[in-house]
């Protein structure tokens, strides 16, 4: 089982490392943990994304099937995410919007994509049990 100091590892193809560093450290506020030729390394919201400096990144953003993101366990940090995406003019796919209302697994989520079209989900569920 994951240790709470273990960091789950996310990476994604990135066109220009210096887009990728203004994009999440500067836009997201992702923290900047080591940079190389060839890839930068962030901490993603306490887990460890790696954007690998690749020529062979998607032509269009799609939010399915592929993304990643964070699935908020608080409503407030939700909430300060999307005035940050807002405040910082951050590019997005889909505004925020409610799931699958009415049900159990009814979420609030936005899809945001990064320059080089890879595509990031933040959500919160109205039952925090249901975030995994």
């Amino acid at each position: 089982m994951r240790d709470p100091r273990d960091a789950c590892h996310v990476a994604v193809p990135a066109r220009d490392l210096d887009e990728a560093v203004e994009f999440y450290t500067f836009g997201l506020g992702a923290k900047l943990a080591r940079r190389y030729d060839d890839r930068v390394t962030f901490d993603f919201f306490g887990d460890q994304l790696v954007c690998h400096l690749c020529d062979d990144v998607p032509a269009e953003a799609v939010a399915y099937p592929r993304h990643f993101g964070v699935s908020f366990a608080r409503a407030e940090d939700f909430d300060r995410l999307v005035r940050l995406v807002e405040h910082r003019k951050l590019p997005v796919l889909s505004e925020p919007s409610l799931r699958f209302e009415g049900t159990a697994e009814q979420h609030r989520t936005i899809f945001l994509v990064d320059p080089s079209n890879n595509v990031l989900e933040f959500k919160n569920y109205d039952d925090p049990r249901l975030q995994y």
